[in-house]
């Protein structure tokens, strides 16, 4: 049997060196054929021949001092070229590319096997996907930047600095728990806000419930309920809604996960992966039930401006929304037990449930891991309830009778299941 290991390490190193550089230059040349017929800079075997330089360079001497002076060389050949070709063409696409590629080699010797990898699929991804790099640029809102801007002090400087230290006495959970929970929050709804705003601005009713559950999956409802008036009898409305709540449960699990609650997590993925199987199929029928006697136009469905998920004041709110239902969790927990926590997570669904499950997991209660998932488990489905009664008064039509029927189901199979696994 062939063994790999017989073949000389560096004789591998040069021959991904000299592949990757023959790919970069491969798709250069693509691109400038699809856009000029001048050829500019440089041809296939020119950038392999690049890569192939720098690699040998590198190779004889390890301290880098060949490599310099081969990097030198190379730069003064690309700006005599620069300044020669700017009158006609002035791009510095084609000089960087073959400075770029001239980095192959190091970075295979130097780095693990992921990162060059990595490096050249991502030149390729630059020259590959012109269209939508130029779309998405035209398209993006300089105060996006500013926005991404807050997410960045936010996490990494406003994070680092706060104490984790518990509120009060009667909070039992840290400043650190409150923002990290903003934290992972914010970020799962400003993916969502992100794909739904830049990359699939025109989509249809199902993708509208999925990326608008990730968002919030009340106020997917809400606007699906609005579109359902309007579009009549539509194949996509109550598949959409069944999708947004099954988002709802996806979101919960991860911000669960990502706390680092293993114990509820692992609780509740029984509960909630039935639930979402079940709604996934349960929508797919539904959709192809009706799709046949359906216009494919009426699935179609907008979202409307969305409201940013970094504002400052939607983190206000949510941060006081935590401390709050933390503070009220254990009052009831201390005076009623499992009992009165089983109560107040059912009032608790008719609001906004993330603030609720994140203080019950981050807070130390006198109750267990059983108990608190339990808990979540009502929550979750006294939303739903709170969730088919805006679907039934926003819709008026038969259309959102299928998922209101589906979401009463989930609530009474949600009490159902913390009854029994209490």
């Amino acid at each position: 049997m062939f063994n790999i290991e017989l073949i000389p390490p560096l004789l591998i190193q040069f021959a991904l060196t000299a592949a990757f550089s023959f790919v970069i230059g491969l798709e250069l040349h693509g691109y400038r054929r699809a856009n000029r017929p001048d050829l500019g800079f440089g041809t296939t075997r020119t950038f392999t021949l690049i890569g192939v330089l720098g690699f040998v360079l590198y190779a004889l001497d390890t301290r880098g001092l060949l490599y310099g002076v081969g990097l030198l060389g190379l730069l003064g050949f690309l700006w005599i070229y620069y300044v020669r070709r700017a009158p006609v063409h002035p791009s510095l696409l084609s000089p960087l590319l073959a400075m770029l590629t001239y980095l192959v080699g190091p970075s295979v010797m130097r780095f693990p096997s992921w990162f060059p990898v990595l490096f050249v699929v991502t030149l390729l991804l630059m020259l590959g996907e012109k269209p939508g790099i130029r779309r998405l640029s035209d398209t993006f809102r300089s105060e996006e930047m500013i926005t991404l801007a807050k997410f960045l002090i936010m996490a990494g400087v406003v994070l680092p600095l706060l104490p984790d230290r518990q509120i009060a006495p009667f909070v039992t959970v840290t400043y650190y728990q409150v923002w990290l929970a903003l934290l992972i929050v914010s970020g799962l709804s400003y993916v969502s806000y992100l794909a739904q705003t830049y990359f699939l601005k025109r989509r249809g009713m199902l993708l509208t419930g999925i990326l608008g559950g990730l968002y919030s999956s009340t106020a997917a409802t809400v606007v699906i309920g609005r579109r359902a008036r309007e579009l009549g009898e539509s194949a996509g409305v109550a598949p959409a809604l069944i999708l947004a709540t099954t988002m709802m449960y996806a979101r919960l699990l991860i911000l669960v996960a990502a706390l680092g609650h293993v114990d509820a997590a692992e609780r509740l993925l029984m509960p909630f992966g039935v639930f979402m199987v079940v709604s996934v199929a349960a929508a797919l029928y539904l959709w192809k039930r009706k799709s046949a006697t359906s216009e494919p136009a009426q699935g179609q469905a907008a979202m409307g401006p969305l409201r940013h998920p970094l504002e400052v004041t939607t983190a206000a709110v949510f941060a006081l929304l935590f401390v709050a239902f933390a503070a009220i969790t254990h009052v009831v927990i201390a005076r009623f037990g499992a009992g009165g926590l089983h109560v107040l997570s059912v009032c608790v669904g008719f609001t906004d449930i993330d603030p609720f499950v994140l203080s019950l997991l981050a807070g130390k209660f006198q109750v267990g891991v059983a108990q608190i998932s339990a808990a979540v488990i009502v929550a979750s489905g006294s939303n739903n309830l709170l969730k088919a009664g805006y679907a039934l008064a926003l819709g008026r039509n038969r259309s959102v009778v299928p998922a209101v029927v589906w979401l009463v189901g989930l609530f009474l199979a949600s009490l159902a299941y913390a009854y029994l696994a209490a």
